[in-house]
C-alpha cells in the first residue's frame, strides 16, 4: 500500500518543512512493513508538498501510527497535511523497460 500525503507550505516555510519531513520519514523507516518514501514538490506549484510511504500492508501503516516515536516525530507533520484520502491500495504496479 501508498500512503499519499500532501500539504500547502508557504515558500517561506520550506526549509522547516523540509526538515519536519525527513524527520518524520526516518523516524516511519525504522516501523515494520516500511518499504520507502519520496518527499516532492510540485512543478507548477512551488507550495505544494507530498510525502509518499510504501509499506507492506495497511496494518503496518496503522500499527507504525501508534508508536511512541512516531507521534512524537511524524504524526505532528501528518496532521498539517490537506484534508482527504491518504491510503491507496496498489492494485498495478511496474517499471520503464530496461
Amino acid at each position: 500500500m501508498i500512503v499519499i500525503t500532501r500539504y500547502s507550505v508557504p515558500e517561506a516555510d520550506t526549509e522547516a518543512f523540509r526538515t519536519d519531513a525527513d524527520a518524520a520519514v526516518a523516524v516511519l523507516a525504522q516501523r515494520p512493513g516500511f518499504r520507502s518514501h519520496r518527499i516532492g514538490r510540485a512543478a507548477d506549484d512551488p507550495t505544494l508538498w507530498t510525502v509518499v510511504t510504501e509499506w507492506e500492508g495497511a496494518g503496518f501503516y496503522r500499527r507504525a501510527l501508534s508508536n511512541f516515536d512516531v507521534k512524537v516525530q511524524a504524526v505532528p507533520l501528518l496532521s498539517r497535511a490537506i484534508d482527504e484520502p491518504t491510503a491507496f491500495e496498489i492494485l498495478t504496479s511496474g517499471d520503464a523497460p530496461s
